[in-house]
Formats: structure tokens, sequence, C-alpha cells
């Protein structure tokens, strides 16, 4: 295990965005790319207008886990839906899509806070030309496992015996968790998995070491059964996935195998073949 409390800072859009992931000392921990941190950040009625232009993506799923708030988003292949506390958006890019998101109507005239995690699941190469496609996960069809000062919402794979509703390409467990001080929890990376827990908020003990918020712990291909013991209240996103062991080469918004297929995603995309959106 180690644990990285390096952080980069963006602007998105309308979103300030913390970087866990990539980092200087870690490019990604397959089959996860990139991890984004947006908010909490609270909105006065009116003051949030502004959302991400319509932009491209080929070869992996941007997930989004929205812990508060509310987004709308819309795409070129004519999908359109709205997010709210709790919901999970598990999008497949695959062969390309171009897509526009940012707050919903509603949450820009009421305000409110924001708060959400994006993730970038990579695809393996027989999936990466895939068709395009939404899994808008809604909150109350998310099972919750509570014990012991530990909720643990089961957005994909398995814990406790439960079953969660997001469909995967490659084996994942994705789970977001809140907990409360004093609460104790144990939860499983399978053998030659990776793994990730990112803090939100809070602070957890793990092997003696303690995880604060906005700190990341990484486990590289050790399975093993972790034990956390809540320091605090707080929450926090636990990540295990099977590695995909094949090349990986990045360009913006396009993850693909060979360079060759970059250049192809770019044309593809000037060309018009990823559809068309106006926003």
């Amino acid at each position: 295990m180690k644990i990285h409390s390096e952080l980069q800072h963006f602007n998105v859009g309308p979103f300030k965005v913390k970087q866990p992931l990539p980092n200087s000392l870690v490019n990604g921990l397959s089959p996860f790319l990139l991890l984004h941190h947006a908010g909490p950040s609270f909105h006065a009625p009116g003051s949030i207008n502004t959302r991400l232009s319509p932009h491209p993506h080929r070869g992996f799923e941007p997930v989004t886990f929205l812990f508060s708030g509310g987004l709308h988003h819309k795409d070129s292949t004519g999908a359109e839906g709205w997010l709210y506390s709790g919901d999970v958006q598990w999008m497949t890019a695959g062969r390309g899509i171009i897509h526009s998101e940012g707050p919903s109507e509603a949450f820009a005239e009421t305000g409110g806070t924001m708060e959400l995690i994006q993730l970038w699941v990579n695809l393996p190469r027989n999936h990466k030309m895939s068709a395009p496609r939404y899994q808008d996960l809604k909150a109350d069809k998310i099972p919750v496992v509570t014990a012991n000062g530990f909720s643990t919402k089961v957005v994909a794979g398995n814990y406790a015996s439960v079953a969660g509703p997001a469909e995967t390409f490659t084996p994942i467990d994705a789970f977001m968790v809140e907990f409360k001080a004093g609460g104790a929890a144990a939860y499983t990376i399978p053998q030659f998995f990776n793994g990730i827990i990112y803090v939100l908020n809070g602070s957890v003990l793990l092997d003696g070491s303690k995880i604060d918020g906005l700190e990341m712990a990484v486990f590289e291909g050790t399975g093993r059964t972790i034990e956390l013991e809540a320091l605090s209240d707080g929450k926090l996103l636990f990540l295990s996935g099977a590695p995909i062991e094949e090349p990986v080469v990045s360009y913006g918004p396009f993850v693909m195998n060979y360079q060759g297929e970059i250049k192809q995603a770019m044309l593809d995309y000037e060309t018009g073949k990823m559809g068309k959106l106006d926003f």
C-alpha cells in the first residue's frame, strides 16, 4: 500500500477540480485511468449557469459519482438525462460520442452544494469500439449495506453478498462509502487486482496508517482484505479492478492502444463520424 497526497488543481468548465490520479508517481492504475474530484462547493441561487461545451470521447468509460447537486447531460446520439444527489452515471464512450454536461436548470435555479467524482475506466481492446451507452443509476436503485458505522453503496461488483447494478466490461468493484467516527469495515481486493481508496473527507485508519481527506491509498496487484477504522465522520470511494494487460496510448479525450488509433479517432471526430451536438 502507498498513500498519495499530491493533488493537481484545474478549472473544468464551471467546476474547480482536484486530480489525485494520475500524479507524478502513479500514471494510472489499470483499469483506472483518471480520477477527478469536484467540490464540495456551494453555489447561490442563479450563480452557476455555465457547462462543459460539447466534447468527444472514445475508447473508455467516464463514470460520474454525484455525491450532491444536480447534473444534466446530452449527447450526439440523442440521449439526454438528469442526475441527482446519490446517482451514478456509467457512460461507455466506446467507438465515439460527443457530449455536454453541467449543472441542471433546477440546481442552477435553487443553488446548493455540488460534489462529484469523475472516474475514467479503461476498456479492453475488443470493446473499445463498442456502441456508446449510458447507465443512469438512480440512488434508490443502488443497494446499500449498513453495518458498524459504515454505509456502503454497491455501485458495481459485489460486497457482503450484495451485487451492484452497473454492468462492466471487466471485473470491477466500485463502492460509495459513508462512515461514522468509531465505525469499522472490511473490504476485499481479489488476488492480482489493483485497488484504490480515495477519501473525500474525514479520516480513516488502515494498517496503522492514517488516511485523511483528499488522500489516496493504492494497492497494486496485492490481493488482500482491507480493514478500516473511522477516526471521524466522512466519506470515501473504494475501487478494485482487474488490470487490463494491454498497451495504453491517450491523447486528451481519446484512450486507445496504439498511436495510429489516436490519429484515427481525431480524424473521425473532425469529419463528423462521432455525430454532432449543438448546445
